[in-house]
């Protein structure tokens, strides 16, 4: 089922596209999500301007990231097993428009001469992937205080980044956090201005799904249902759609620790290949889960602030949410509100999570983390719908 607020033409497509997946669409295994871009349509106008309104791109600029970015992201792998054990991580630099690869000061040159090969530019680092990876780890297993928000690997740094929220970093709590976590390896701490939250609200108009007097934001359709944000419900709870009918049930569903679920669909509802562009930007049609790199454009589109646009900041990250701590995280400079957990994360045609928390709001800004869409494929052995 779908919004009446919909174009006769947009429904009309969704129809067709409904029908046709339910059949023989196309799709997109966890293990097979490397889904080829060579005939995507060109970026719709829509598209350009939300790049525009949040990225403070003209037309063009936006044209010419999003063609550097899906060949940064095709090049990626490439470049990782050409820097093999010396691989520090990766990254999109919006300025020179090419993935850059850190490959560790010991690797000798014939590894970075491979990396360039690829295409890719090189950075010489200290720490190696797996070493920034072991200290991750290690604060894993403590145990953080209020006032420490996450921490993640920051390959452009290298170095593991802890987050305090201000006024915070001389809480002797937090003072004995970050003493413990400098000793499990390299570590830098930084402010930042809000605490992550996260973004499910109470039962408000819009398009929505529910449970109960929570309301929450689709994903991305799985064949038989759609995955969301774990914090909107737990297993076995009954969801209803936008005009409160009922969908189906919580299948599955992990918070803390994760923050992912998957509904199953009936009852008169389908499942399409399609994110939602609120009128901002036209329906956007998926066609794999191709994970982006660090400093690539993405965005977002959820039931409360519809659809917003801006970056990947990093990936991997611990974020320490009041309920507990939700693990391998995607943070992002974009927007969002109570209401958009569970909306999908996409980058060009390609899935890239759904929305769990973050901080701030869309007037202000802020920032927003999500659980990737291919390890809750492969936790519960589901298959993205694709066009």
């Amino acid at each position: 089922m779908r919004r009446d607020t919909l174009t006769r033409g947009t429904l009309a497509a969704l129809f067709l596209v409904g029908a046709w997946a339910t059949v023989a669409a196309p799709a997109a295994s966890a293990d097979d999500h490397r889904t080829s871009t060579a005939q995507e349509a060109p970026a719709s106008d829509g598209l350009l301007r939300a790049m525009g309104q949040d990225l403070g791109l003209t037309a063009a600029e936006a044209k010419e990231r999003l063609a550097a970015e899906e060949s940064a992201t095709a090049l990626e792998p490439t470049a990782r097993r050409a820097a093999g054990s010396a691989y520090g991580g990766s990254w999109f630099d919006a300025e020179t428009g090419r993935l850059t690869v850190a490959v560790a000061s010991d690797a000798p040159d014939r590894t970075r001469r491979a990396v360039r090969a690829t295409g890719a530019d090189v950075r010489t680092v200290r720490h190696d992937a797996r070493a920034l990876d072991a200290t991750q780890r290690r604060i894993d297993r403590l145990d953080a205080p209020e006032g420490v928000t996450g921490w993640h690997v920051d390959p452009r740094a290298n170095t593991v980044v802890v987050n305090v929220a201000d006024g915070h970093l001389t809480d002797k709590a937090v003072e004995r956090f970050l003493d413990r976590a400098r000793e499990a390896g390299p570590v830098t701490v930084e402010e930042v201005p809000g605490a992550p939250r996260t973004l499910a609200a109470g039962t408000v108009g819009g398009d929505p799904f529910y449970t109960g007097n929570v309301r929450c934001s689709i994903g991305f359709s799985v064949v038989g249902g759609f995955v969301t944000a774990g914090h909107c419900g737990g297993a076995g709870q009954p969801v209803s759609g936008w005009d409160r009918t009922y969908i189906g049930n919580i299948q599955g569903s992990s918070f803390p620790e994760n923050d992912y679920a998957w509904v199953n669909v009936g009852s008169g509802w389908w499942t399409v290949p399609v994110v939602l562009g609120w009128g901002t930007v036209s329906d956007q049609l998926v066609r794999g889960s191709h994970e982006a790199p660090v400093g690539a454009s993405i965005c977002r589109s959820g039931s409360t602030t519809r659809w917003h646009c801006g970056t990947v900041l990093a990936k991997n990250e611990t974020v320490n949410y009041s309920q507990g701590a939700v693990r391998q995280m995607t943070r992002t400079n974009v927007c969002a509100e109570g209401g958009d957990s569970g909306g999908s994360f996409i980058s060009g045609d390609q899935a890239q999570g759904v929305t769990s928390g973050g901080w701030g709001n869309c007037s202000t800004g802020g920032q927003t983390w999500f659980q990737p869409v291919n390890e809750i494929l492969g936790r519960y052995g589901l298959t993205l719908v694709t066009a």
